[in-house]
């Protein structure tokens, strides 16, 4: 069994997409490692803020079944393909890490450029996991976070309930 780690993030709706979102997670893949919610401005485009959070799951398909399970739980809560890249999304799940692997896997790279670039990933990753090695760094996310300029993208945690919890 593989240890992942999911970005999920959503600006329409946020509270129910994001609780569906790990209703579905938790179906599909068992018991979850939730961190905090954090509510972040939209990076890249004018928008309503994200609801963003990290989920750790444990499971043993490939990259590419993963992919396919996180794309259909998207698709199921309105995901719009057709829109620009950035912009608003009723729910966004990507791969951050699979254990330590590192390169273009199924399609997807590993690990996710996002990791190291977004506070509103790296932060809720570190608190999940502070001692996990980033793969091609070497250094802990408690690190990467500690150097992370955090003046440059604002965020802050929420008061978020998932019922299943």
């Amino acid at each position: 069994m593989a240890r992942i780690y999911l970005s999920l993030g959503s600006n329409i709706e946020r509270e129910q997409h994001i609780c569906a979102a790990l209703d579905a997670l938790s179906n599909s893949f068992g018991e979850l490692e939730i961190s905090t919610v954090f509510e972040s401005i939209a990076v890249g485009f004018e928008g309503d803020s994200f609801y963003n959070l990290v989920v750790g799951i444990q499971a043993d398909q490939s990259v590419g079944e993963i992919t396919k399970i996180l794309k259909h739980i998207e698709d199921c809560n309105g995901r719009d393909r057709s829109a620009p890249k950035f912009g608003p999304r009723s729910l966004d799940i990507d791969i951050l890490t699979v254990d330590d692997l590192v390169g273009e896997i199924d399609g997807i790279r590993l690990p996710r450029n996002e990791v190291l670039k977004n506070a509103f990933v790296l932060q809720p990753l570190a608190e999940l996991a502070p001692q996990m090695l980033h793969p091609e760094t070497h250094q802990t996310m408690a690190d990467h976070w500690q150097a992370f300029d955090k003046q440059s993208q604002k965020l802050w945690p929420v008061d978020f309930n998932w019922p299943s919890s």
